[in-house]
């Protein structure tokens, strides 16, 4: 019992001292933190699986789930897209000290992947990573058409370390009512 009032004890250290001193940049994180409410929430996911060429290779529904952990910093969420048996968990949050917005998320794989993008953008990407193929992967996720009931987001992967592009899939966020 002692150590468990011990570690609570820790972490809240470590939630108020990241909640404490001055903001890098209280503009980015504002836009971090705007992005963090606005995800918050249940959706209906529609995923659009791209081939290569950029055309549709398949199109599956899933949803979304985003609460609180930590008001306005961290938010727990699970994926689940049954057509494909894909379900992840995935925590996304704010590191105010770096003015950085990360996410992670991991499958049924086992693999964590680790998005970062600035407080201020809604792009992130992971670093390279190595493939069951031998080659490096690198992703990057970006949000765009945001309204308060709707966003989409699209996934782009590079095998060259970032320098060219081919995007995966495309999906289509909608509050659940």
């Amino acid at each position: 019992m002692k150590a468990l009032f011990s570690l609570l004890a820790a972490m809240t250290l470590m939630v108020n001292s990241a909640q404490a001193g001055p903001a890098p940049n209280s503009g980015a994180l504002d836009k971090a933190v705007r992005q963090l409410r606005e995800t918050h929430g249940k959706w209906n996911v529609t995923t659009e699986f791209l081939k290569l060429d950029g055309s549709i290779g398949m199109t599956a529904q899933g949803t979304y789930v985003f609460d609180w952990v930590v008001q306005d910093r961290v938010l727990r969420g699970e994926s689940a897209i049954p057509e494909i048996g894909s379900k992840s968990g995935i925590l996304f949050y704010v590191i105010e000290g770096k003015a950085l917005i990360e996410m992670v998320a991991v499958g049924k794989d086992g693999h964590l992947w680790v998005m970062t993008g600035p407080a201020d953008s809604e792009t992130r990407t992971t670093p390279d990573t190595p493939a069951e193929d031998g080659k490096t992967v690198k992703m990057r996720f970006t949000r765009y058409n945001v309204t308060p009931n709707h966003f989409e987001s699209k996934m782009e992967f590079s095998h060259d370390g970032g320098l060219n592009w081919i995007q995966g899939n495309h999906q289509i966020f909608v509050r659940q009512q």
